[in-house]
């Protein structure tokens, strides 16, 4: 289609008949290949990525690179959104309560593949010190994306964002990524080091992320909550409208945030799950008590009466448009941007093998945190044989396999460092891009198998797996549904 010399319109033209048939075989693929992966290797994504490398750039190019641009960009929205339903569904009580935990987890998660990648590129393979920290920063990251999309089809049975486990998981995941934008800034920088102001540069992005993660909570609390309870918001607009309210609100959060995040410097898939997180603080479901309800008709009346949730209008207007259309772009961009051709020298694939072997244990070990929580929890209570120090390596298992993918993030760091720098070479770029690759399909696959023969043993564990909520608010350490965010019980 070509647009009027003018500009005042885009001229409409029937699509050929060959790029109709390429864009439904490939959506088709998509869908084909993530049931197929499902059922083969637990993990549905693996099948999109591989669709993502036939149909990009890196082996058929059977899309036209504009096609790829596109879903390139719907692919990131789809991501945005996985991370804004992780916040608008996470258990907020179980977020600030293991904060420490998920701190130390993530600060593991980042140290320790940092300091392999030095002992084996600097020491082993005689690369450069800034090539190792290039390569570094991007193996010490964390999919978000691929987090998420594990958790949330990991089972049918049990909901592992609502298991401390998994709460502590995406904290990690979440800081993980913070670490990885700075280290993303300093790396940007490299290639005018002596004129750059590193200080401003590692500042700015650990001085947004921060002040936002503070001032978030307090602005929901004191602001938008009280604003969120005044009769002629509540009852005139968001009672009278249902979901549609609750979709105006929820993008107007979204992009609210998206915003702040991106011109204050801080990562845009912060900003996603902290817009989620205010969402769903704010009372979204007015619960009607069994004894106040004296019939057939009244029941039907009150639900009528009862506007939906923000997670009810969630899966009603946005979740059906990002699992099938969205959420497979984010996956098959990911294969358009893999060097697959590159990868297949004898050299690059032993070194790539070994990097990637040593690359899944730098995560794995963020697993430890668990059993050292455990161990320094029954020290002080001075009970080494209770059920909870005999049942938390599933758990510890799940911590350290969720956090091994790599994903869009990786990707995204390495080709930064590649095409921004001097520094990292090519066959550096290619071994650390068959660590990134490998890692993504190794950690999925390792949680879903996981999960599939130890989910209800996490899902159940009285320490970290679903935890209830008492009268007082304390957590109840026993399993029981609970509701979204909010962290009540549910009904």
């Amino acid at each position: 289609m070509s647009a009027q010399g003018n500009g005042a319109f885009l001229e409409y033209h029937e699509p050929d008949i060959v790029s109709i048939l390429t864009l439904i075989s490939f959506f088709f693929f998509l869908a084909v290949s993530e049931w197929v992966a499902d059922k083969v290797l637990r993990a549905g994504l693996i099948g999109q990525i591989i669709v993502g490398l036939i149909y990009g750039v890196p082996i058929g190019n059977i899309l036209a690179l504009e096609w790829q641009e596109t879903f390139l960009a719907l692919g990131y929205i789809g991501l945005i959104i996985i991370i804004f339903e992780g916040g608008l569904t996470i258990r907020l009580d179980l977020l600030w309560q293991n904060l420490c935990l998920s701190t130390s987890a993530a600060l593991l998660g980042v140290l320790t593949p940092i300091a392999l990648t030095f002992a084996l590129f600097y020491a082993g393979f005689g690369y450069g010190p800034l090539e190792a920290f290039i390569v570094g920063t991007a193996l010490c990251s964390t999919s978000l994306g691929t987090t998420f999309v594990v958790i949330n089809s990991a089972s049918s049975k049990h909901d592992f964002a609502q298991t401390r486990v998994g709460t502590v998981l995406i904290s990690a995941a979440i800081l993980d990524d913070v670490c990885g934008l700075v280290l993303v800034s300093v790396i940007s920088q490299l290639r005018d080091i002596e004129n750059a102001n590193l200080g401003w540069v590692i500042g700015q992005p650990i001085l947004a992320s921060g002040l936002m993660a503070i001032l978030t909570p307090l602005a929901a609390k004191f602001v938008l909550g009280p604003l969120f309870r005044l009769p002629a918001i509540e009852t005139r607009f968001f009672r009278k409208f249902g979901h549609v309210a609750n979709m105006v609100l929820m993008v107007l959060v979204l992009c609210a945030f998206l915003a702040i995040a991106a011109y204050a410097g801080a990562s845009v898939l912060f900003g996603a799950f902290l817009a989620g997180t205010v969402v769903s603080s704010l009372p979204s479901k007015q619960h009607v008590r069994p004894s106040e309800v004296s019939d057939t008709t009244d029941l039907n009346t009150n639900a009528k009466q009862q506007r939906p949730t923000f997670g009810d209008t969630f899966e009603r207007c946005i979740q059906d448009a990002q699992r099938f259309i969205l959420q497979p772009c984010f996956f098959a961009s990911i294969g358009f941007s893999i060097p697959f051709i590159e990868l297949w020298t004898g050299e690059v694939i032993w070194k790539g093998i070994v990097f990637t072997i040593l690359m899944v244990s730098g995560k794995l070990v963020v697993g430890l945190v668990i059993p050292l929580w455990d161990l320094i929890a029954n020290t002080s209570e001075k009970a080494f044989s209770t059920p909870s120090a005999r049942l938390n390596w599933s758990s510890a298992a799940f911590l350290g396999t969720a956090m091994v993918a790599r994903g869009e993030i990786g990707l995204l760091i390495i080709q930064i460092g590649l095409n921004e720098t001097p520094y990292l070479s090519r066959k550096a770029f290619v071994i650390a891009v068959w660590a990134i690759v490998l890692n993504t399909v190794i950690g999925p696959v390792s949680v879903g198998t996981l999960l599939n023969r130890f989910g209800s043993t996490v899902a159940e564990d009285p320490r970290w797996g679903i935890q209830s909520i008492n009268d007082g608010g304390e957590v109840n350490r026993k399993s029981e549904v609970v509701s979204e965010g909010t962290g009540t019980v549910a009904p």
